[in-house]
């Protein structure tokens, strides 16, 4: 009988599985700015945005206001490795005169209260942070402020709708601040809601809970949510808790086909008609007054009490939800409902107890299902959010009806488990949640204050002024100055050397050329067909050869063998041994020049090591390796510099262009200049492109104002100690090398990877720059930067992926910086040059970091618009420079001494 007179609170799992569909829906709502305001499920961002992490300690006061008594806590947290913590509370009445007053009166009791409870702790003469578990819903827009929307849970107090309720209770701290002794005051941190606080003191518990339910007076649950799908919010990076509120899912009618005529009439009596109607048929303030109008009108038509209507049954609230649990406890037969239903004057018998005790167990069975289901579309969406086909979470949990009520517990684990079965859900079960939970909110906020703080200081350095921007320019010029000087020459760090290459391609050049590439750990050889007239064009073919540690770090003849041998291999592939062609030969390293096909190597870089060749001519090594294997000859025209051939390729496409630019594994600069500020070279007539050499920038100290103790120990710890600073603070080849010295510096201080540095951190070169650029790139969510973090063996939490991309952010920011102040020193010497107020010209540039780091282009062009204002700076990138360069380089030169003989 009773099974048919409520045949709809009994809901099935396809209907659970719709109530989580909607749900879900409401949440995708609230989330939305557009949609937010008309949603019933407000979804609050709470301006929680880490868990606790373990590292959290002090001493911590907590206030707690929303349940039937208020709370006063205080909360040690000890720093002891053993994540122990220990709370203190005082209980005090919430009289009916405050929580129906006014305000004043109300901020007025708590602050009494609090001031009571530190003077029976000794703590009047302490500065504490103090956490406020204010379980109303609060529009929040920092952490430690609230706007409270509506009033809950039969509370009503006037004027403090729309205001901020932070500020009250500081107000009302204020008016006592007499009762403090000197050094002692109460600082409010952070405002939180109850259900937040007991996501917070589970979470300290098990790292796993990013989620809080309350079941009890009321009913809400918070969770860790992605910040780049809250709208309401600024910033995509991280998580954010987010309050769903969601007592009032259902507001808008969307549960009307599962609402009852009790759940209406109990709608109607309630202190909110239309409100809250979620909480309505879940909450223990409800479910007893359900309970009694069921047993109304089922007494009413005759089905239960011989159709006596008592006084109790007619009286709003008498039957409690405490009655509801008793009678629940099947363990004691009935014998609980039969004495329960006769202390209400109802004279039972054996079938009515049976009755009752049926009809309050689908009344709380609902409320467990209809809970489950709102859960499992949070735990959905958390699955959802993380790209998991299964997930382990824990959800932390509070509340009088799961506590107390015997079957309430079981009910909701089995329910929950049953519409997710793909989520591993642990229930904690949370002590003192609201109270503990504050003070853990505090402590995280501090915690993460105190975090922020030596973040900021280890990144400062790497924030450059444009003040030491202007300055960077302007050693550089004096630098540039010093290269061009007989005099200076020698001593010089730039080293501005002559390449004798004195003209850029005209339009006129074609053969055939090859070229060969030397200047990484890869070597190709090239092909390259140049047509000219009408049908003007360039076709490449080439191959390209590795070069194994052994022979980069080999003797000089090892290499140049290796070399000619790869050449053979090439000549053989193409058809074209016989042919004694044209050859460019682009050597990416810095070269003492005395014609074009002269190349004197001043000093390995990039990580090249080889034996008996510096100091020697390459052009002769290479050709003496030719003649030891005699298979073939080649006519080598130009020993070149891959920033040259840079220059050259993008010259091709468009005659302004008369600088190149280098930004990747190495960083360097070449342009053309007038023959006659270059005083190292005879002849006054004319242009010859000069190769800048610009990494050794810095090496004689002039910028030691700005390198940090990272760049030091990347120094010190690289092949040649003491060389090449400005390039070890731009360029592709060190960048990752900066980070990864950042972060051992970070995890050392406990602010990273949870103070643990593991084995792969410990690797010098682990960190390649390409994951600076992917981990910077603004299309990748914070999940897939944790993914590239655990590739290098790096277990990282959310946090620790926001930290490490700031961290790759600073360090490539100022390397496009520097390299952008340096580039205006150039620029702005080629407008002196010309003589003119306004300079057009047009910069070539090659590299992986300009070319595949998301923000480097951008911060360059930048910087440069802003030192070189009178220079208008077109940027083109290069197409194989090195390649195609070499032999446009090749096919100038060709034409230069046609014409030179004719």
């Amino acid at each position: 009988q009773v099974d048919r007179y409520l045949y709809h609170m009994r809901l099935s799992d396809d209907v659970l599985l719709d109530v989580m569909t909607r749900f879900q829906a409401e949440m995708v709502k609230g989330l939305g700015k557009d949609t937010n305001p008309t949603a019933t499920v407000k979804m609050l961002p709470t301006f929680v945005r880490s868990l606790p992490d373990g590292s959290e300690k002090g001493d911590f006061l907590a206030v707690d206001l929303g349940g039937s008594q208020f709370r006063a806590h205080q909360v040690k947290v000890f720093d002891d490795g053993k994540q122990s913590s220990q709370l203190e509370s005082k209980f005090y009445p919430t009289p009916k005169e405050v929580i129906q007053g006014n305000g004043a009166e109300l901020f007025d009791y708590v602050a009494d209260c609090l001031l009571d409870f530190m003077e029976t702790k000794n703590l009047k003469n302490k500065k504490l942070p103090l956490g406020f578990t204010f379980s109303f819903p609060c529009k929040q827009t920092k952490l430690e402020e609230g706007i409270l929307l509506a009033w809950t849970k039969h509370f009503k107090v006037r004027g403090v709708q729309d205001t901020d309720v932070v500020n009250s209770l500081r107000k009302a701290l204020q008016k006592h601040k007499a009762s403090f002794a000197p050094a002692g005051d109460v600082d409010v941190l952070a405002l939180v809601n109850d259900t937040v606080g007991t996501m917070m003191t589970c979470g300290y518990d098990d790292q796993r809970c990013e989620v809080g339910i309350i079941i009890g007076t009321g009913t809400n649950a918070c969770y860790m949510e992605e910040m780049r799908h809250i709208d309401l919010v600024e910033g995509d990076e991280g998580r954010m808790c987010i309050n769903t509120e969601w007592g009032a899912f259902g507001d808008d009618g969307a549960l009307d086909d599962l609402r009852t005529e009790f759940d209406r009439e109990l709608d109607l009596g309630s202190l909110n008609p239309g409100k809250q109607l979620f909480e309505k048929m879940i909450s223990s303030l409800y479910l007893g007054e359900l309970v009694r109008l069921i047993l109304l009108k089922m007494t009413k038509e005759g089905l239960l009490f011989n159709g006596k209507v008592s006084t109790a049954l007619l009286t709003k609230g008498k039957i409690e939800m405490k009655h509801v649990s008793a009678m629940e406890k099947y363990k004691e037969g009935l014998s609980n409902t039969k004495e329960i239903l006769t202390e209400l004057n109802l004279f039972p018998s054996e079938e009515d107890c049976i009755a009752v005790q049926h009809v309050c167990t689908i009344v709380s069975f609902r409320s467990a299902n209809l809970c489950a289901a709102a859960l499992a579309a949070i735990l959905t969406r958390l699955r959802e959010n993380k790209k998991l086909l299964r997930m382990r979470t824990t959800v932390g949990i509070d509340g009088g009806l799961y506590k107390t009520h015997p079957q309430y517990a079981k009910r909701l684990h089995k329910v929950v488990r049953r519409l997710v079965p793909n989520c591993d859900v642990r229930f904690l079960l949370s002590v003192s949640g609201s109270g503990k939970g504050a003070a853990m909110v505090t402590a995280v906020a501090y915690r993460l204050a105190a975090q922020r703080k030596q973040i900021d200081a280890a990144l400062a350095p790497f924030l450059l002024s444009l003040e030491s921007l202007r300055e960077v320019k302007n050693k550089m010029r004096t630098e540039l100055e010093y290269g061009l000087k007989r005099d200076t020459q020698a001593s010089a760090t730039v080293k501005m050397l002559p390449t004798y290459v004195c003209g850029t391609p005209d339009g006129t050049e074609k053969g055939k050329f090859l070229a060969l590439d030397l200047g990484g750990t890869n070597f190709r050889v090239l092909l390259v067909k140049i047509r000219s007239g009408r049908r003007r064009s360039v076709q490449m073919y080439n191959k390209i050869f590795a070069i194994p540690l052994e022979i980069m770090q080999g003797t000089g003849e090892e290499l140049f063998d290796h070399i000619v041998q790869c050449i053979a291999d090439f000549l053989e592939y193409m058809g074209i041994k016989g042919a004694r062609l044209p050859l460019g030969f682009t050597f990416s390293f810095p070269c003492r020049q005395a014609s074009i096909d002269k190349g004197t190597l001043v000093g390995w870089t990039k990580g090249f090591k080889a034996t008996d060749c510096e100091g020697e001519d390459v052009v002769d090594m290479l050709r003496e390796a030719i003649r030891r294997r005699n298979e073939f000859d080649l006519d080598i025209v130009a020993v070149v510099n891959d920033t040259v051939g840079t220059m050259m390729t993008c010259g091709y496409e468009d005659p302004n262009c008369e600088i190149g630019l280098i930004a990747g594994t190495g960083s360097n600069v070449c342009y053309m200049e007038d023959m006659k500020n270059i005083e190292i070279v005879e002849g006054n007539e004319g242009k010859m492109c000069i190769n800048t050499e610009w990494g050794g920038f810095g090496d004689n100290g002039c910028i030691d104002n700005i390198r940090t103790k990272y760049d030091k120990e990347v120094d010190e710890g690289s092949l040649n100690p003491g060389k090449q600073r400005y390039e070890k603070m731009t360029s592709g080849m060190y960048l990752g090398e900066i980070v990864r010295q950042i972060l051992i510096d970070l995890t050392k201080q406990g602010l990273l990877f949870r103070g643990q540095i593991s084995e792969s951190l410990r690797k010098r070169g682990i960190f390649e720059t390409k994951f600076l650029s992917q981990i910077e790139s603004d299309r990748l969510a914070l999940l897939q930067v944790r993914r590239i973090l655990q590739q290098l063996g790096l277990d990282s939490t959310c946090e620790d992926s926001i930290i490490v991309k700031e961290v790759c952010g600073a360090v490539s920011k100022r390397a496009a910086q520097l390299c952008g102040a340096g580039l205006a020193a150039i620029v702005e010497k080629k407008r002196e040059n010309r003589g003119v107020e306004h300079l057009q010209i047009t910069v070539g540039v090659d590299g992986t970091l300009y070319k595949l780091h998301p923000h480097f282009s951008r911060v360059l062009r930048e910087t440069v618009k802003e030192l070189a204002p009178q220079c208008d700076v077109t940027f083109m990138l290069s197409e194989d420079g090195s390649g195609k360069g070499a032999a446009l380089i090749t096919a100038v030169a060709k034409r230069l001494h046609n014409v030179g003989q004719k």
